[in-house]
């Protein structure tokens, strides 16, 4: 690719000190970044699971079954939406740490 040439009156700053400030700053956001990740998939879970538990709940009703029933059911449901969630949530993770220390030990 083309390199454009910076503008004469451009301060230019290329130390030692500003690339290992450049690396500091990159690996700050990318922890934020990960960490805001899991708080988003956490919350996409959470709607997930009312919205299940909601439509269960719905259901039963529109079919005429006992309330007890319904709130049984639409109580299983988000349980089970919530749990298997949570455990993808967990083995994502998880699988991102194997892999991270695999690249680590080949690298060596």
């Amino acid at each position: 690719m083309f390199k454009r040439k910076p503008h004469p009156g451009q301060l230019v700053l290329l130390s030692d000190k500003d690339a290992e400030l450049e690396r500091m700053i990159e690996a700050r956001v990318a922890l934020r970044a990960e960490a805001d990740a899991v708080r988003w998939r956490f919350r996409l879970i959470v709607l997930e699971t009312i919205m299940m538990a909601v439509l269960i709940a719905a259901a039963g009703v529109a079919l005429d079954q006992k309330p007890v029933l319904v709130f049984r059911a639409a109580l299983l449901v988000g349980a089970t939406c919530f749990a298997s969630g949570v455990l993808l949530i967990g083995l994502s993770g998880a699988s991102g740490w194997l892999l991270s220390r695999l690249r680590r030990w080949r690298a060596q």
